[in-house]
C-alpha cells in the first residue's frame, strides 16, 4: 500500500518535483529539481522518465547491459537501480546541452525498489528515504549536501546548519556532470515496516521526531500524506514537498517462512 502527494507549497511559484510509483517493479522515485527558468523540472521529469524506462526495460529483457560498473559488493537489483540513475543522469546532462535555458539543470534523487524481503536505495542529493520500524524512526540515506559534509567533519552541528545560508547547496546531482557517484544501501525489511521518500520541502522545516508522530497514526495513509504535507507548509513552506509513504504488509514474510518450511519438511 502506498500513498503520494506534491505540493508546489508556499513561496515556489511551479513546482520542480516529480515522483513515480510502479508496483509491479516494487519502484518509488522521489526527485527535486533545480535549475533556472523551468529547467529544474525538466530535470526531474526527464529522471523519472528515464529511471522507469531503464527498470521495465531489464525487466523485459534480463541481458541488457548496465550502464556504469557493476558493484560486487551488492546484489544484481541494486546494481540495477543504480544503473537506472545513470541513464537518468546521462540523459538530464545530454538535455542541458540541448538549449541554453537548460543549462546547469539537474535533480536530486532517492529511489527504492522492494525485492522479496529486500529494500533496495539509490540516492544522490538531499531528497531522503526514512523507515519506521516499532514506533522508531531511521534515516536510512545521508545528504550528500555542503552542511553534512560539515557535520560529518564535527566543523558544524546539526542545530548550526538548520540555520546555515548554505544549507540548501547539494554536493551531488543528476544531469550536472557527464558521470555521477551513486550511493547504494540495501536493508532488510519486514512487514509492518512504514517507508517514507520525501524532497527536502518536508526536511527542511520538520524534525524526524515530527515525522514519526505522524506516520505512528492509524489515519489511512493518503491522511498521513496530506498531514506531512500540511506540517511542511505549517513551517514555512519556502519549497515544493513530495512524500511517498508506503506500509508493508504484515504477511510480507510469509512467502520466505513457507519455502523454509518446505525445505525442512524435505
Amino acid at each position: 500500500m502506498h500513498s503520494a502527494k506534491s505540493d508546489t507549497g508556499l513561496k515556489r511559484p511551479h513546482n520542480e518535483d516529480r515522483f513515480i510509483v510502479d508496483h509491479s517493479l516494487g519502484l518509488y522515485v522521489v526527485c527535486d529539481g533545480m535549475g533556472g527558468s523551468n529547467a529544474g523540472e525538466i530535470a526531474s521529469a526527464l529522471a523519472v522518465e528515464a529511471i522507469h524506462a531503464h527498470l521495465a526495460e531489464a525487466a523485459k529483457n534480463p541481458e541488457l547491459p548496465l550502464i556504469g560498473p557493476c558493484d560486487p559488493r551488492v546484489s544484481a537489483p541494486a546494481n540495477r537501480l543504480a544503473s537506472a540513475i545513470r541513464a537518468a543522469n546521462e540523459v538530464i546532462h545530454r538535455e542541458s546541452w540541448s538549449r541554453p535555458d537548460y543549462e546547469g539543470m539537474g535533480t536530486t534523487v532517492v529511489a527504492a525498489r522492494l525485492t522479496k524481503e529486500m529494500l533496495v536505495i539509490a540516492h544522490v542529493g538531499d531528497s531522503r528515504l526514512y523507515l519506521v520500524r516499532n514506533w522508531v524512526i531511521q534515516a536510512l540515506t545521508t545528504d550528500h549536501s555542503w552542511v553534512a559534509e560539515q557535520i560529518l567533519k564535527g566543523v558544524m552541528t546539526e542545530e548550526e546548519a538548520e540555520r546555515s545560508p548554505h544549507r540548501n547547496i547539494v554536493t551531488r546531482a543528476l544531469g550536472v556532470d557527464s558521470s555521477v557517484d551513486v550511493e547504494l544501501t540495501e536493508v532488510p525489511v519486514k512487514g509492518g515496516d512504514i517507508l517514507l521518500l520525501c524532497s527536502d520541502g518536508l526536511t527542511r522545516g520538520v524534525r524526524p521526531n515530527d515525522i514519526l508522530h505522524i506516520l505512528s497514526g492509524s489515519e489511512d495513509l493518503p491522511t498521513l500524506s496530506d498531514r506531512l504535507i500540511a506540517m511542511a507548509n505549517e513551517a514555512g513552506g519556502d519549497d515544493n514537498t513530495t512524500v511517498v509513504v508506503v506500509a508493508l504488509r504484515k504477511t510480507l514474510h510469509t512467502g520466505l517462512w513457507e519455502r523454509l518450511k518446505h525445505q525442512f519438511v524435505a
